[in-house]
C-alpha cells in the first residue's frame, strides 16, 4: 500500500516537471508545417501550423520534437522548423507599433510644451537707438597678416623644392659623367 502511493506520488511529481520544463519555440519563416502523430514521415498528419505560431515542446526524439499547439493538440514536428526566437515579422509588427506610440506620445509633449510657452514679447525699435553702420568697413587686422604668412609660407614651400629638385639633378649629373639619368 505504501509502496502504490509512492509511486502514484512518483508519477504526479514527474508529470509537473514535465510541465514546468516545457519551453516556448515560434515556428520559423515558413509557410505552413505539418504537426504528425509520430515522430517520423510515416505518421499522419493532425494539424497544421503557421509561421509565427508559438508552440510548447514537451520532448524531443532525434529530428523531432513533441509540441503542443495553442488549441491543445499534441504531435511531432521537425525541430528544424522551429526557433526560440520570435519571428521578424512578429519583432517588425512590434516595432512599428512602439514607434506609433512613441510618436504619438512626441506630439503630446510638443503640444504640451507649446501650450505653457508664454507669448514672446514684442520689442519696438526705435530709429535713434544705433546709427546705421558705415558702408565702407576696413577689415579686421589680423585679416592681411594671415594672408601674408600663407603667401611666404606657399613660397617657401615651393622654392625649398625647387632647390632641392636642383641639387638632386647636380648631384645625378656629376655621379654619371654629366648624364640626366631619371
Amino acid at each position: 500500500m505504501k509502496s502504490r502511493v509512492c509511486v502514484l506520488a512518483g508519477l504526479a511529481g514527474a508529470l509537473v516537471v514535465a510541465n514546468l520544463r516545457a519551453e516556448t519555440l515560434y515556428v520559423i519563416d515558413e509557410l505552413i508545417v505539418s504537426v504528425s502523430s509520430t515522430a517520423d514521415e510515416t505518421g499522419e498528419r493532425i494539424a497544421s501550423i503557421h509561421s509565427g505560431d508559438s508552440v510548447e515542446v514537451l520532448d524531443r526524439h532525434n529530428a523531432y520534437a513533441h509540441v503542443r499547439l495553442p488549441s491543445g493538440t499534441q504531435g511531432w514536428v521537425k525541430t528544424s522548423y522551429l526557433s526560440a526566437t520570435v519571428p521578424l515579422q512578429q519583432q517588425l509588427a512590434a516595432q512599428v507599433a512602439e514607434l506609433g506610440r512613441l510618436n504619438a506620445e512626441v506630439s503630446r509633449l510638443q503640444g504640451a510644451a507649446n501650450a505653457a510657452r508664454p507669448p514672446a514679447p514684442v520689442v519696438r525699435q526705435l530709429a535713434i537707438d544705433a546709427p546705421a553702420p558705415a558702408a565702407e568697413q576696413s577689415a579686421p587686422f589680423w585679416r592681411p597678416i594671415w594672408q601674408w604668412a600663407l603667401g611666404c609660407s606657399l613660397f617657401g614651400l615651393a622654392s625649398g623644392f625647387a632647390l632641392g629638385w636642383r641639387m638632386l639633378d647636380r648631384r645625378i649629373r656629376r655621379k654619371y659623367g654629366g648624364l640626366r639619368i631619371y
